[in-house]
């Protein structure tokens, strides 16, 4: 059954904005020193005829999407002619209805037949991962979202309940087999903060390369007026929660990183602290031997590590591995791995306790994992993709809709700052961190609350169009 408010897709508009890191950040094994923005415009029309166009943002962060032999350049613009692909394809799938339904029904419907498409003609170690389709695909779904939200003058978040939604959860999500969770007559505003906070706890990312005393200084750094060394960072922008990114395939140096840190963090009264290790740890007794020598010999820094992020591959099926002695030392939080509900529930079963979510992985994906998440216990976080200009207002926004473990994670301002200038122009709060805090209350109007027409930024040549 269709309803009055359902929409579909009639043209399709991307754009490619290059942004340059002031600092490299470090991926596993490779490091970011710059990163094209895929920023789509999406026109919607409903069954009466009326009309409203959304915008949606996303970073093509190959190192992180897509970890390969390849080269960065093959990659990189692999990863832009699908974007291309998509531009034809989210106007001729000809689906209608909810951004949710609609997004849903595109993922399994047209993405995943254009993906298998594209592996096909290449070799198993040149196939592009599911996880760079979705960041891909992601722009085009979140400028649905704003889109809905524009053409019926609300905020999107206003917009999740059975008023709009023909489907319940029930025609999205299944249930674990264990459990008596029932998503019959449940809506994604079931599980959603109302009223959401409008302030975030800012986390701010240690990365591999970033030095910590003056003598890890290179002599190379910026001299842009933005900090530099951790405790200069802390001091500016009032932090009080860091993530540290670690090797995991080096014990020796990721525990004199974890010691180092929260050294500085004792000193500082830094509250929490997370450790990331990017997917690289194939063995848990890699994370528990840190975790339990931190214990006992630094115990005000293991206090304060709040949970532990995605150690281990991201293919879960093809890594399966059984986490739950990992998770019972510390909460144990899927990312990579979090594709959608259906590896949320695998990874559960497997003993992972927590989901960082991402809006790069789709706003539809992310609220249907959040929705399952939630209905069986699992705790939430939102995590960055050094989110810069339009593509950080739907990440802080979700944070604060679905409620997390302790704030945002929200670093574009560490290494790329000057990129959102446009955009902290209206939102100043969203795009700095003070006190510790990312501050959401300039956002207003309909979907997202982008308030676009205010910035004053001058777009490239449209990269590919599709529709009328």
């Amino acid at each position: 059954m269709s309803k009055s408010t359902d929409v579909k897709v009639v043209s399709a508009e991307l754009f490619f904005l290059p942004v340059t890191t002031r600092v490299p950040l470090k991926f596993g094994p490779e490091t970011l020193t710059s990163v094209t923005c895929a920023r789509v415009r999406l026109r919607v029309r409903d069954a009466g005829g009326r009309m409203a166009e959304g915008w949606g943002e996303t970073p093509l962060s190959v190192q992180w999407v897509w970890p390969s032999q390849l080269s960065y350049a093959e990659r990189h613009e692999r990863l832009k002619t699908f974007c291309q692909k998509l531009t034809t394809a989210w106007v001729d799938c000809g689906l209608m209805g909810h951004p949710i339904e609609v997004g849903s029904d595109f993922q399994s419907e047209c993405l995943r037949p254009l993906w298998l498409t594209e592996s096909k003609t290449k070799e198993a170690p040149l196939a592009m991962p599911w996880l760079a389709a979705l960041v891909c695909c992601s722009a085009f779904d979140l400028a649905l979202h704003d889109a809905f939200g524009v053409l019926h003058r609300r905020d999107i978040y206003d917009l999740y309940g059975a008023e709009f939604l023909t489907r319940d959860l029930a025609g999205f999500l299944e249930p674990s087999d264990a459990s008596e969770v029932s998503f019959q007559c449940k809506y994604p505003s079931d599980f959603m903060i109302n009223p959401a906070p409008t302030q975030l706890a800012a986390w701010h990312l240690v990365g591999g390369l970033d030095p910590l005393s003056s003598a890890d200084m290179k002599g190379q750094e910026p001299e842009d007026g933005h900090p530099v060394l951790l405790e200069d960072w802390i001091e500016r922008d009032g932090l009080t929660c860091l993530k540290i990114k670690l090797r995991g395939t080096d014990s020796a140096w990721d525990w004199d990183r974890l010691v180092q840190v929260g050294g500085i963090a004792i000193q500082r009264q830094i509250l929490w602290l997370t450790a990331d290790f990017n997917c690289t740890v194939t063995d848990p007794d890699y994370v528990n031997g840190l975790l339990d020598r931190l214990r006992v010999e630094h115990p005000d820094i293991s206090n304060r590590i709040l949970y532990v992020e995605q150690p281990f591959p991201y293919e879960l099926e093809e890594h399966p591995i059984d986490v739950h002695s990992v998770s019972a030392r510390k909460p144990l939080f899927l990312d990579e791995s979090a594709h959608d509900w259906r590896q949320v529930r695998l990874g559960r079963e497997l003993g992972w306790t927590g989901v960082a979510l991402k809006t790069c992985k789709t706003q539809t994906g992310a609220i249907l994992s959040a929705c399952w998440a939630k209905a069986h216990g699992m705790s939430l976080m939102v995590q960055d993709l050094t989110n810069p200009m339009l593509a950080q207002i739907p990440h802080v926004r979700l944070a604060a809709q679905v409620g997390t473990i302790m704030g945002v994670e929200t670093n574009s301002m560490q290494f790329y700052p000057e990129a959102s200038t446009p955009e902290a122009a209206v939102h100043p709060g969203i795009y700095q961190r003070r006190n510790g805090i990312v501050d959401l209350r300039s956002l207003r109007g309909f979907g997202f609350g982008y308030r676009l027409d205010e910035m004053i930024r001058e777009l490239p040549l449209s990269a590919a169009t599709s529709g009328g």
